[in-house]
């Protein structure tokens, strides 16, 4: 089936959208600038424009214009040429990456070559949007404007003010279109700033890439997906905002695919072969393709939890290992007795990458029980479709809905386990790592937590009791001084003297005093009878230095 074959051939090939034939003619001009010549080069603009290109010619366009780091002459000829493409199309759009500038409530997207050292300067040297929305004023059914163009605009900083009341804005100002079915998309907001992003593209055209070409999806409710996805992505610190109306109907950038009657079981049937395919990969881009190979339905909805999983895993593996290192930093001052000011800079450093370390495990968890919930439902539908092969599996069973709780997966004891130990690291009651495994440690942690929180949990097993009342702890409970230090587990030996060794082994896993003293080969409790304090460096003995100290 062609669907099938689509989807086999994106998993090795990666290509994500197919070339469907359409009788609409749509047209578009997209602009990335990022060798700026009298500011500094933008890191992300020409790489958003080619995936943004790429995208819209998989969607079928008759036209895709893509040009890059273009002077004000050679932006002003782009336009000339793309008015005549657009006079008789049906859709016209136009992306922009790049610096842009508000002056007087007015915007304009600025050309590499411009110097704009005073005011006056962006009607000679700027291309304003105004002169954009004239361009592609001759589409018939939709006009589209999409600015990557919010970013932090170094021009306005130096910028010389002719008259001192005229008003330099910051970000993109607000903006009305005349014209009916015109749409503008901003990266953020009206007066904010968007960000240029740490990976290959920025956070809003990453978002733009996974939505708007979706087959037959309304471009508000693209818009919307791509709100959440940059909101969520950014830290809310980045909200998109889209100006204009539309009428009643869905105006979808790409139109719905054509439905191929074929018998509707077999076609479930090979979406499962597909969808157990993509599962045995389990990577970002696999579901990537299988989503936009199949953009709706149950597994797709499936996909989508799967999807999720992955991204919150690798940010949880990111954040770990920045935490981690952010610790170190901060151990390694300590030891040598740096500066106050270092020293406190690089506490404050290492608690905001633990806070951060803590939210991608919190995430991780959310989206691991979001994937066991889907996969139960999974189950129970291949069940129910093959006993009733006349009924869809989109009647059979779906993924609950935002407004419902969603049922609480059963959890294994391992999981359980480890689910616990998540926590008590969030509320700072264990160090130790979340393995699975119910230690000494971890009761000691849970002991820990009854005595700061007030509460008398079970701690010799694991419990969900224990984890749901830890869950409902917003923040640290466990001071840092009284947090057990991870010490490894004695082996269980089978025999006669497996007992012995335990009991030997567990007085050495209790530290013998609150406090840890860290050096270059790493971190250990403080011996019995010392504690802390000044010492001098045997290097340079007028300077002192954190140590251990034995009376």
């Amino acid at each position: 089936m062609r669907a099938v074959g689509a989807f086999v051939l994106a998993v090795w090939s990666v290509c994500l959208f197919g070339q469907p034939a359409l009788a609409d003619k749509r047209v578009a001009l997209v602009i990335g600038n990022s060798g700026y010549q009298n500011v500094a080069r933008l890191g992300n603009p020409t790489n958003d424009a080619s995936a943004i290109t790429e995208i819209l010619k998989g969607a079928g366009f008759d036209l895709v214009d893509s040009r890059r780091d273009l002077k004000i002459s050679e932006m002003r000829r782009v336009f000339r040429d793309f008015a005549n493409s657009s006079r008789d199309a049906d859709v016209a759009v136009v992306y922009y990456a790049g610096h842009g500038i508000e002056v007087e409530g007015t915007n304009y997207l600025i050309p590499i070559d411009a110097s704009l050292e005073q005011d006056l300067d962006v009607y000679d040297e700027a291309f304003s949007l105004d002169r954009i929305l004239v361009t592609i004023e001759p589409a018939k059914q939709l006009r589209l404007v999409i600015l990557d163009a919010c970013r932090n605009n170094p021009f306005a900083k130096a910028m010389k003010r002719t008259i001192g009341s005229r008003a330099i804005g910051m970000g993109l100002a607000k903006v009305e279109p005349a014209s009916p079915n015109t749409l503008i998309a901003f990266a953020s907001k009206a007066g904010s700033t968007a960000s240029d992003g740490d990976s290959k593209n920025s956070p809003f055209t990453a978002a733009l890439v996974r939505h708007i070409t979706r087959p037959g999806l309304d471009l508000r409710k693209a818009f919307g997906f791509v709100r959440d996805d940059v909101l969520k992505n950014t830290s809310y610190k980045q909200e998109p905002y889209v100006y204009g109306s539309l009428g009643g109907d869905d105006v979808p950038l790409v139109p719905a695919k054509p439905v191929v009657a074929e018998p509707l079981h077999n076609a479930q049937a090979d979406i499962r072969r597909d969808y157990e395919l993509a599962l045995q990969v389990g990577t970002k881009k696999v579901w990537d393709a299988f989503i936009a190979s199949y953009p709706s339905g149950f597994y797709t909805e499936l996909a989508e939890a799967q999807r999720g999983r992955s991204i919150a895993e690798e940010t949880r593996i990111a954040a770990t290992e920045k935490a981690r290192l952010a610790e170190q930093e901060k151990a390694r001052l300590a030891l040598e007795g740096a500066k106050q000011a270092e020293q406190a800079k690089a506490a404050t450093q290492a608690i905001a990458a633990e806070e951060a370390r803590v939210a991608a495990e919190k995430a991780t968890q959310v989206e691991q029980a979001k994937v066991l919930a889907a996969e139960k439902l999974r189950v129970a539908a291949e069940k129910a479709a093959d006993t009733e092969p006349q009924k869809p599996a989109q009647q059979l069973a779906s993924l609950p809905s935002p407004d419902t709780p969603a049922p609480k997966p059963a959890l294994s004891q391992a999981e359980m386990t480890r689910s616990l130990q998540v926590e008590l690291r969030r509320v700072g009651c264990l160090t130790g790592s979340a393995n699975g495994e119910w230690t000494s440690a971890s009761r000691r942690s849970l002991e820990l937590f009854n005595k700061h929180a007030g509460m008398k949990l079970e701690v010799k097993l694991a419990s969900l009791d224990a984890l749901d009342a830890i869950k409902t702890r917003p923040g640290r409970v466990c001071p840092l001084s009284e947090r057990p230090a991870a010490k490894p587990e004695a082996k269980r030996e089978s025999g006669p003297e497996a007992k012995s060794q335990v009991t030997a082994s567990e007085p050495a896993e209790k530290p013998q005093s609150g406090e840890i003293i860290c050096g270059s080969g790493g971190c250990r409790p403080v011996k019995k009878g010392c504690r802390l304090g000044g010492v001098r460096n045997s290097t340079n003995p007028s300077v002192r230095v954190t140590g251990e100290v034995c009376d």
